[in-house]
């Protein structure tokens, strides 16, 4: 079950600090560009950012503190956050009709509430 969860554990930290890295990089304006990220116009800058950020801490917490055994139930509450967050913007993209994005959110949601589930699991 381990390596189950450090899979699980890695494609969430990939995708969220992947994801998190590029909208603290990218200024809002290019964020928009790409039809995608359309949502980025209902946000100010600061809180794309904040989002990015979030995303990040998030991505790094469901793998440090679990790889190094420090205080390793930050594990599982940073997945749990993430999870929630994802559901922010899953519900953002269902109210902005943006169904092609709901797919993706979807799976980042379980991938993130697995992730929580075995490492509390796991404690």
């Amino acid at each position: 079950m381990d390596i189950t969860a450090w899979i699980l554990s890695g494609l969430v930290a990939v995708a969220f600090i992947g994801a998190g890295a590029m909208k603290l990089t990218t200024s809002r304006a290019k964020l928009l560009e790409n039809p995608q990220m359309g949502w980025a116009g209902d946000f100010s800058d600061s809180q794309v950012k904040a989002i990015g950020g979030l995303e990040v801490l998030g991505g790094i917490g469901v793998i440090l503190p679990w790889l190094l055994d420090i205080a390793p139930v930050l594990t599982p509450i940073a997945a749990t956050c993430l999870a929630l967050l994802i559901l922010g913007a899953t519900t953002v993209h269902a109210r902005r009709g943006e169904k092609a994005s709901l797919p993706s959110t979807v799976v980042l949601f379980v991938l993130a509430a697995a992730v929580a589930i075995v490492r509390f699991a796991q404690l």
